[in-house]
């Protein structure tokens, strides 16, 4: 593939640049954001895309009264009801291990609650699960500069056949030509976004895809041969869901913030780092094999609160366990 060619000669830091939308985004916007999240069906971990956002649905609030966590898909999907509690092990179908992790993980995020009888573990929902919490699901490929594309129209071309999104987008920084828009599918939409104004223009907007018609992923490359598989709009109705409560269960502030005496935070929870006197990323840009490096406790941040203030998302919601678990045997 041809490199893009723009004007600009220092290429933008893609992580700054990502919190910088994020942050923008979460301001301009009601939907709920995610950041690094699967976007692959058919070869799970083959996409990772870089900002999913979700937009509110008509139940969006019965879904965030019941945690603030991501309830895992095969608790919604097994059967499991609100009805009469049923044996743990007999309401899915996977190994048992499996089953195990998601039962912890249902109970321990609210939407299950358990009982025992006879030494034996019984398990309801907590309240029926709301299937129209969610709207529309955008994925957003950052590519702050088009002057080093690595795959992005490969990876474009495979979200735009596979349709797992409502819409995509491009966000870059660059200055866009038609010759970058030439290249990328005519249904990806493009952003050009300035992460130290906050400015946002709409250089093409995005086509709706279809979720629910079959798609077609490209799941494995080699030479002279490129497979892929057709996905079914049920599969792709369930990695959808399952998305979905990924994104709302993990936000977008996931990093672990420099323990150096540099370090702050800006307010809207990036790391910062007061020496170099921009945002940096922890993971790779902190720690002794940085010069001005000086060991102290890390910033305090309560990314929760800032999340619970600037989105719909709720980060302590009352719950929807019921109280009556000793009558629980009689029902």
């Amino acid at each position: 593939m041809r490199r893009y060619v723009v004007a600009e000669t220092d290429r933008p830091r893609e992580f700054a640049f990502e919190l910088a939308l994020c942050s923008h985004l979460e301001q301009t916007t009601e939907w709920v954001l995610g950041r690094q999240l699967g976007a692959a069906v058919a070869a799970p971990g083959r996409r990772i895309m870089d900002v999913c956002a979700v937009h509110p649905g008509p139940s969006f609030d019965t879904r965030a009264d019941i945690t603030s966590r991501a309830i895992p898909l095969r608790a919604i999907t097994c059967d499991v009801g609100t009805g009469e509690a049923v044996f743990w092990r007999d309401a899915f179908d996977c190994h048992r291990n499996t089953a195990r992790d998601v039962v912890d993980s249902a109970v321990e995020a609210g939407f299950f609650e358990s009982e025992w009888r006879g030494g034996r573990e019984y398990v309801r929902q907590t309240t029926r699960y709301p299937a129209d919490w969610f709207g529309r699901l955008v994925g957003i490929e950052n590519k702050p500069d088009l002057g080093d594309p690595g795959d992005l129209e490969r990876q474009l071309r495979t979200d735009a056949s596979l349709g797992l999104f409502d819409e995509i987008i491009l966000a870059t920084e660059s200055y866009v030509t038609r010759a970058h828009l030439n290249r990328i599918p005519e249904s990806v939409g493009v952003w050009r976004f300035d992460p130290e104004s906050g400015e946002r223009e709409v250089v093409r907007d995005a086509t709706p895809l279809d979720p629910a018609s079959p798609g077609i992923e490209l799941v494995a490359e080699r030479p002279l041969r490129t497979d892929v598989e057709l996905v079914s709009g049920e599969r792709k109705r369930q990695a959808r869901l399952r998305l979905a409560e990924r994104t709302y269960g993990k936000g977008w502030r996931t990093y672990d913030l420099p323990t150096c005496a540099n370090a702050s935070v800006t307010s809207d929870g990036r790391p910062y780092c007061a020496h170099f006197n921009r945002v940096v990323e922890p993971g790779r840009d902190c720690g002794d094999d940085c010069q001005p490096f000086e060991a102290a406790d890390a910033p305090s941040l309560d990314a929760d609160s800032l999340r619970d203030e600037r989105t719909p998302w709720v980060s302590d919601p009352d719950g929807v366990a019921r109280r009556q678990s000793g009558l629980d045997r009689f029902w």
